[in-house]
């Protein structure tokens, strides 16, 4: 599996001349779709979720994603279909499994929106914009490090509780060449401490995972 970090929330896998991409939202870059077979979507913000980018893609692409995304995608050429917590699936050659239901809370008078994670391959998990923990072994997570929503002890917290031999930073296209720097610095910290592989990936910088 080939992992492929693009702007902001989006990444891209790679394996057996496949392709699946996660979160193409309205940070990130055109080309991360080139390509794919399928797309998984988190929930309804728009850096996460580039809805007239997706109308544009082809009509084999699937789009896997939870109700809420799925009432936005109406009339999109691209086969849609509802997941929900609990649920597998097969997406572009990646077995997939949904863990949780709820966005993190953000600014107070904004509505929760739906959110769910996906863990592919028993390998790599996604939380989207939440901290939530499956019930098994993560061996690879991305991990939110900058957002409304989140503070520092929470993110060094989550990555404590998970465990990951792995980490990479996602959700950090809002941050400066200085906030990318302490990020840097954070994970190296954490790194250092679990004695794990936990870093972030710059725009179109890749790795390969088991």
């Amino acid at each position: 599996m080939r992992l492929t970090k693009y702007g902001h929330a989006c990444v891209r896998l790679e394996k057996d001349g496949r392709v699946l991409v996660i979160d193409p939202g309205t940070f990130s870059e055109a080309e991360a779709l080139d390509g794919a077979d399928a797309v998984l979507v988190t929930h309804q913000h728009f850096d996460h979720l580039d809805v007239e980018r997706l109308r544009s893609a082809s009509p084999d692409l699937e789009v896997w994603t939870c109700e809420g995304v799925a009432g936005e995608l109406g009339g999109i050429p691209a086969k849609v279909q509802v997941v929900r917590h609990g649920d597998d699936f097969a997406a572009a050659g990646f077995a997939v499994r949904v863990y949780g239901e709820w966005h993190a809370r953000n600014h107070p008078d904004m509505p929760i929106v739906q959110n769910v994670g996906f863990m592919l391959d028993d390998e790599l998990f996604y939380p989207g914009d939440a901290l939530t923990v499956p019930d098994t072994e993560v061996p690879t997570l991305l991990v939110p490090t900058n957002a409304p929503w989140l503070k520092l002890p929470e993110t060094i917290e989550y990555l404590r509780t998970v465990r990951p031999a792995r980490a990479y930073s996602t959700h950090d296209g809002l941050l400066n060449d200085i906030g990318l720097s302490l990020v840097d610095n954070w994970l190296k910290l954490e790194a250092d401490k679990q004695g794990a592989d936990m870093r972030r990936l710059a725009a179109g910088e890749s790795v390969t995972l088991a």
